[in-house]
């Protein structure tokens, strides 16, 4: 069965519902939100919500963290303008909605067709914080490896790419909400193949 990877949704709830209809159009039925579904956009509470209404596990990533401690790992400034939208958006979740980022996982691991396993994660399996790219050499791609499964999927950067991390395939999808062309960014993984996806919002 088909496994939908969506990440770093930043509370844009109108790309998400533009993701989640492509979903229903391709008949893709299961899915996992690798990290960062609220902090930034205009419609915190409206993503967690439909995020509890489909069911999906939900990965912490950096800016979810943020929102429940501020102090935790602090690796970006910590501005005027950052700490006033954080303020902003807990305002706008009730503490059910609070309790639900809390339940978040730091990692995950998914079962694919034909006895395959996926590990999802934000930055990677060991941090939401640390950073693959294409060109990270394989020498400094520590944290990716060592996993025992088949898909390492993970978020963070909003780029949609894909290579071999110490025999494993690593799968980034993308952005929903803040993607580098506009559009909403998402990977369907299904068995050992992973296509990309991308959908426009309005």
């Amino acid at each position: 069965m088909a496994l939908a990877l969506v990440s770093d949704i930043h509370g844009n709830g109108r790309a998400f519902a533009a993701v989640v209809a492509e979903l229903e159009r391709l008949g893709v039925e299961r899915a996992v939100c690798l990290g960062d579904a609220v902090q930034g956009g205009d419609e915190p509470g409206a993503v967690l919500d439909r995020l509890a209404a489909l069911g999906w596990p939900v990965i912490l990533g950096n800016a979810d963290d943020f929102l429940l401690d501020v102090t935790v790992e602090p690796v970006e400034e910590l501005t005027p303008a950052v700490l006033e939208r954080r303020d902003w958006t807990i305002a706008q979740l009730d503490a059910a909605q609070l309790e639900q980022i809390h339940s978040f996982a730091p990692t995950l691991d998914l079962e694919l067709d034909g006895g395959r396993t996926l590990r999802a994660f934000h930055g990677s399996p060991r941090s939401y914080h640390d950073v693959l790219l294409p060109e990270t050499p394989d020498a400094e791609a520590s944290p990716w490896t060592g996993s025992g499964v088949d898909v390492l999927a993970g978020g963070h950067t909003h780029r949609q790419w894909t290579r071999i991390v110490d025999g494993a395939l690593y799968v980034n999808p993308g952005s929903v909400g803040v993607s580098d062309d506009g559009l909403a960014q998402f990977a369907v993984a299904e068995g050992a193949a992973v296509s990309f996806r991308r959908v426009a919002w309005s």
